[in-house]
């Protein structure tokens, strides 16, 4: 195993890593909307929120020597289903290879954020 970190994407505010390389594959930790520069969530509507997470996942993978065109599974976290067609909009232009995906509606999310995505990606 190898542990990612880089600092063009949040830190790990908790017991747990951005990323982990295993066995050729990239197994990252949820991204939130925060802005890696300020350490806040500055972005307000979900479709801002959606594209901040998903430049935070695309840092992560350039930090372990992939992209988001590698990756193979999605999961993605809403706090309001109603939002589902605003988000898809967004991950389309980020995620254009069409992984396999789950998205869930959740209750609430860390910092009260509207949207957080984990991926696998290749290697």
């Amino acid at each position: 195993m190898n542990y990612i970190k880089t600092d063009k994407a949040p830190g790990a505010i908790g017991p747990y890593s951005q990323a982990i390389t295993a066995n050729g594959f990239l197994f990252t930790s949820g991204q939130i909307p925060i802005n890696p520069a300020t350490g806040n969530v500055d972005a307000l509507t979900i479709e801002e929120q959606a594209h901040q997470s998903c430049k935070n996942l695309a840092a992560v993978c350039e930090a372990a020597g992939t992209s988001l065109d590698k990756a193979v599974k999605t999961t993605c976290f809403l706090a309001d289903m109603a939002d589902f067609a605003a988000f898809n909009t967004v991950y389309a232009q980020y995620f254009t290879c069409n992984p396999a995906r789950s998205c869930v509606a959740v209750k609430s999310l860390p910092k009260g954020v509207l949207c957080e995505i984990e991926l696998v990606a290749e290697l």
